[in-house]
């Protein structure tokens, strides 16, 4: 089964399609795509989010994004009670990103807000889907001091180094590859998608960025998982069919709450 594990329904550009989202669910289903994750990034936006888990193999993940600097939590309260929604399958996207924001201050608001979604989804038995840019260590000793192994999540969209991801592995996390892995300049991630053990590995679009090759230069969609894919089974020189099994079962084991039956159909 093809998924892509990670993109955000609601900014995709529309008007290409006559402001029919379904037509971005065909297209996905044309390609093989069978499940969704839609990813939240802002609390106040969550309704919009779940609007879209009313069609067939669309879940959900409710989180703020650690560069949301206005909405970063201090509390996980309000992150429990809006994630008892059943189509809601992980927490996130949250995290550390010290590429974009250089303020230390901002940074101590993220690791608070981090932690938070770190022992609500500890509480609800989800995983998290973690966002890290130039912030390896301080991402580490927080999923080690606040996160459930059991439960565990993803460090998604990866970009840092081999090191990480095994260290992240030792914790039960997932990494996650999009087209980024595609990119000629992305040496060093293509070669740690060779080293990284096939059962770690999912894929996504982190659409609508990252197009990967060769669709650099526009929007990027769900239906472009299937390039991702086809990207990294060459890397690690094993059939396409073969790569999908191993990503869908990777999915499925940590983000245990999406049925496998429950899959995208033709509107």
């Amino acid at each position: 089964m093809l998924i892509d594990t990670h993109c955000h329904l609601d900014m995709l550009d529309l008007a290409p399609y006559d402001n029919d989202i379904k037509a971005v669910l065909n297209g996905a289903y044309e390609k093989g795509v069978r499940q969704l994750l839609t990813i939240s990034v802002d609390l106040k936006k969550m309704d919009d989010i779940l609007a879209f888990t009313q069609y067939d193999g669309i879940y959900a993940s409710c989180g703020v994004h650690p560069l949301q600097t206005e909405g970063l939590i201090t509390n996980g309260d309000d992150l429990f009670e809006r994630a008892q929604n059943t189509k809601v399958i992980a927490i996130g996207e949250t995290g550390l990103d010290y590429f974009y924001e250089e303020s230390p201050i901002i940074h101590e608001a993220q690791k608070v807000s981090f932690a938070e979604h770190l022992k609500v989804a500890g509480k609800l038995g989800l995983p998290v889907i973690v966002h890290t840019r130039q912030a390896k260590e301080d991402t580490l000793d927080l999923i080690r001091k606040h996160g459930n192994s059991d439960s565990a999540g993803v460090l998604h969209c990866f970009t840092e180094d081999y090191d990480m991801a095994k260290k992240a592995l030792d914790e039960n996390y997932l990494i996650s590859i999009s087209g980024i892995v595609t990119f000629k300049a992305a040496q060093e991630l293509k070669d740690t998608v060779r080293k990284l053990p096939l059962e770690s590995l999912i894929v996504e679009t982190d659409s609508p960025y990252l197009a990967p090759v060769p669709h650099r230069g526009k929007k990027n969609e769900p239906k472009y998982v299937s390039d991702v894919a086809q990207y990294v089974a060459d890397l690690k020189s094993i059939r396409y069919e073969e790569l999908l099994e191993a990503t869908a079962e990777n999915f499925h084991r940590v983000f245990n709450r999406a049925n496998p039956e429950n899959q995208l159909a033709l509107n």
